[in-house]
């Protein structure tokens, strides 16, 4: 069974920088391409950023480009989202997700993920 565990969230000030883990079980983790989406309170889940099963290509969100960086250890398996320079509207719960069958086409599809974690609560605020 594959199971996702996120870490990291918290409180942070705008301007601030944080780093979400998350490990995952129950199959190799090469096997995925991975992501993270968000979800802020009355709001659809969003794409956040994907990374393909090598790490070697990697995908964001406009909103998040040139502020979150995506990286992933095959051996740890763990897949991390830097995320520096905060803004209030990136307040949301934050999902990793595993797809089996990642594609450059749909990656930002909540569709192509067959497993999730719990979520991580990041609030940034003054």
């Amino acid at each position: 069974q594959v199971q996702l565990v996120e870490s990291g969230g918290g409180l942070v000030e705008p301007g601030g920088s944080l780093t979400l883990s998350c490990v995952g079980s129950g199959r190799p983790f090469s096997s995925f391409g991975m992501a993270w989406f968000r979800q802020a309170p009355g709001k659809e889940r969003e794409f956040v950023a994907a990374i393909s099963f090598n790490g070697f290509s990697t995908f964001y969100a406009d909103s998040v480009k040139g502020r979150f960086t995506i990286s992933r250890d095959n051996p740890k398996n763990t897949v991390w989202l830097q995320m520096n320079t905060l803004k209030t509207e990136d307040t949301a719960v934050y999902y990793c997700a595993a797809s089996l069958l990642f594609t450059i086409a749909a990656h930002r599809d909540v569709r192509e993920y067959n497993y999730w974690g719990q979520g991580t609560q990041v609030t940034v605020s003054s």
